[in-house]
């Protein structure tokens, strides 16, 4: 059975509700301007203030494999 954590800093790192968490998420993506995705990324995690445009910047470069990308793989610590 899966479990499900709860978010444990909603609200300090970034919006507690939803729908001011979804508009900071799209304001940070930038589109790709190369048209090409990668094969690997490699991105920041820390509170939008900290890392959010250039987070936004990087995943925005996976759109145009948007439909693609069957499996991801994330390494990060725990």
């Amino acid at each position: 059975m899966e479990a499900i954590r709860q978010p444990a800093v909603a609200g300090t790192f970034y919006p507690a509700e939803t729908a001011a968490l979804r508009a900071s998420v799209h304001g940070y993506m930038t589109p790709a301007s190369t048209g090409v995705a990668p094969k690997a990324l490699i991105a920041p995690h820390a509170g939008f203030v900290y890392s959010g445009p250039v987070a936004g910047h990087a995943y925005g470069l996976l759109g145009p494999a948007r439909e693609d990308i069957k499996k991801v793989v994330l390494l990060g610590p725990s």
